[in-house]
């Protein structure tokens, strides 16, 4: 629909770009990579993540707590970071599966809850920002204020 009043409607219920047909490949290509710019891992400063007394380096692939290394597996470090990135969003279990693990098949959700309780323990106190959303799955917390468990 290219009538002002559909992409206005768009706006409003939150979409971030509209695009109208007939619509350019190129332009809906660039316009990802811009939405992408905008809103994926890399728009954070050196790719240093600061969250209360947590610390992540994704460049390095290191974890700190208290300015203290944390040494965590890649599917531990892939884990945290998505939690991080979504922070304040419950991830489901399927959805974790899907993006940290990359399976779509046999792995049983419940494989999640280990590694969320493996990951809690090796992050001491800054495991509280984890979050269990009970019969649903887990959410980074949005705030630094101490999250229940």
């Amino acid at each position: 629909k290219g009538e002002e009043i559909a992409r206005v409607v768009g706006f409003e219920v939150g979409a971030d770009d509209y695009v109208v047909k007939p619509f350019s490949v190129r332009e809906l290509m660039l316009r990802i990579q811009a939405i992408l710019r905008r809103s994926g891992p890399e728009s954070a400063a050196g790719g240093v993540v600061r969250f209360g007394v947590l610390e992540i380096d994704r460049e390095a692939y290191e974890v700190r707590v208290k300015k203290k290394p944390v040494a965590l597996s890649s599917l531990e470090f892939r884990l945290l970071v998505r939690l991080v990135n979504t922070a304040g969003r419950v991830q489901s279990r399927d959805s974790l599966l899907d993006t940290v693990w990359n399976v779509y098949a046999e792995v049983m959700p419940r494989t999640v809850d280990v590694h969320v309780k493996r990951l809690r323990e090796k992050l001491g106190e800054a495991g509280a920002y984890i979050e269990t959303v009970r019969g649903v799955g887990y959410r980074f917390s949005a705030t630094t204020d101490e999250p229940e468990r």
